[in-house]
């Protein structure tokens, strides 16, 4: 009973991750700061990765490499965006990194979705099969063409100052 409201929680801190996330996908290729949405789009999706660690495991798995692999790339993205502001090169290393944290939360959804979603997982069943397989890479695609555009179009005006 206490796994399952575990895992309901998390959950929803994740979908929350993914959509704030999107937001400010959007707002970076539309060259906005979306300062609220961005705080809140880090902190749950520090959340998420917090709280993946704490599922019942055994020995070191590929979602506590992700885990891993999502905090550092969120402190980067933190260091960037409120350490340095986004100054010079901290821009370019901000974008790409809270796209990388958006993308690996994505990642583990369209787990999610081949293992609990029966139609997805009849065609995938062990996620070794072209479908799965296709998916991720179409998913992984699309982040990276949108990565590249933000990175590109993401010129903010300083906050405080008037755009």
């Amino acid at each position: 009973m206490i796994l399952r409201a575990y895992t309901i929680i998390h959950t929803l801190i994740s979908l929350i991750g993914i959509f704030t996330g999107l937001i400010v996908l959007f707002g970076l290729l539309a060259g906005k700061r979306l300062d609220g949405w961005t705080k809140w789009f880090l902190i749950t999706t520090v959340l998420t990765s917090v709280t993946g660690f704490f599922f019942p495991f055994h020995g070191f798995t590929p979602a506590i490499a992700l885990g891993i692999m999502s905090l550092i790339v969120l402190a980067v993205a933190i260091f960037a965006r409120y350490s340095r502001q986004l100054a010079g090169h901290w821009r370019w290393i901000y974008v790409v990194t809270a796209v990388i944290a958006l993308y690996f939360n994505v990642f583990v959804l369209v787990v999610q979705a081949f293992e609990k979603i029966p139609a997805l997982h009849a065609m995938a069943p062990t996620q070794t099969e072209p479908p799965f397989k296709l998916t991720q890479l179409v998913v992984l695609a699309i982040f990276v063409l949108l990565g590249i555009i933000a990175a590109i179009r993401f010129r903010p005006t300083p906050a405080g100052m008037p755009h």
